[in-house]
């Protein structure tokens, strides 16, 4: 197969390129993307649907795949998926954030180790962990479950509850499930159910300063 220089060749429009409904009417990229990065975005409603052990494995075991500075592979996971492990992830999910988030049939705690085997500190560490949330993310859209990402929990209680060493920095709580319907929402959140846009690209562009660096 190759890979053409014009990444719109083959495209009569933009879209041919298979984005959902919802996506399709909130975001529109400016620069043409393969479906799967638009398509995902961060529900709050989740079926009563359980997942299954070789969907999670495989959406964690694409995580396990993502880069890392020098291959040291920092990510780690806590995963709650029986009644006991979202009791105890219950106990430091901010209230507002535990109104949805315990519908989703699993919750995932995203940490990362601060340092390297040899006890050196690794500056890559929260880096890398971002790299394999978003691997996992996309993984899971491939196998059509929604993800979203909490920032809002307690870190201390969550370091008491999980026991977790001095080396490991807590990033964020991550709900996985199928996609529920938006009324199944509390009010708060109904509204904000939908796919979010972006800033242009341009904006996330800065100026290489070069002025004198050349006679």
């Amino acid at each position: 197969m190759s890979i053409s220089a014009n990444p719109l060749e083959g495209y009569a429009s933009l879209s041919e390129l298979a984005y959902n409904a919802e996506v399709a009417e909130a975001r529109r990229p400016d620069h043409p993307v393969h479906p799967l990065i638009l398509n995902r975005w961060s529900p709050r409603s989740y079926e009563d649907r359980s997942i299954s052990d070789e969907v999670l494995f495989t959406v964690l075991e694409a995580a396990r795949w993502a880069p890392s500075s020098g291959n040291v592979q920092p990510w780690r996971f806590y995963v709650a998926r029986t009644a006991e492990e979202h009791a105890a992830f219950d106990k430091f999910l901010k209230p507002r954030n535990r109104q949805w988030a315990t519908k989703a049939p699993v919750l995932l705690l995203l940490a990362s180790v601060k340092v390297r085997d040899n006890g050196d500190p690794n500056g890559a560490h929260a880096f890398d962990a971002g790299a394999a949330w978003a691997t996992l993310a996309f993984q899971a859209r491939l196998l059509g479950l929604s993800t979203r990402a909490i920032g809002g929990f307690d870190h201390d209680i969550a370091r008491e509850t999980l026991q977790t060493s001095d080396d490991l920095a807590l990033h964020a709580v991550i709900a996985l499930g199928y996609k529920g319907e938006a009324g199944s929402l509390d009010d708060a959140f109904r509204e904000q159910e939908k796919p979010n846009g972006r800033r242009p690209l341009v904006d996330s562009i800065l100026p290489v300063k070069t002025d004198g660096l050349i006679d």
